[in-house]
């Protein structure tokens, strides 16, 4: 069985972590582009490849977030689509986890 203190502690560290670097990319973006425009042409290239590892962070602190309400709610573990067991391997390889694996594979076909 799933001890779910050890699982949301888990969870709460590891939004903490994205959240932090979340707020660097952001800050770093913030950032004003230099006067000299070889050097902006660089900056622009930096800051379309942190825009992209800023929206992956976006979906990945929704999924934590999305994981410790189901821990709250009491239905941590069970698959969002089709309810059955999402799988204890599965949850401790992948904590955030809402789908089964064969949920999952159903999901990515489509």
């Amino acid at each position: 069985m799933t001890d779910l203190k050890s699982v949301k502690a888990g969870l709460e560290a590891r939004l903490a972590e994205l959240e932090a670097r979340a707020a660097r990319i952001e800050a770093d973006l913030a950032e004003p582009l230099s006067a000299d425009f070889a050097e902006q042409a660089t900056e622009r290239e930096d800051d379309d490849a942190l825009e992209g590892q800023d929206a992956l962070l976006g979906r990945e602190i929704v999924a934590v977030k999305a994981a410790l309400a189901r821990v709250d709610d009491g239905s941590y573990g069970e698959c969002t689509r089709c309810g059955e067991d999402v799988g204890e391997k599965r949850l401790e390889a992948f904590p955030e986890a809402a789908l089964c694996i064969n949920c999952a594979r159903e999901v990515e076909q489509h």
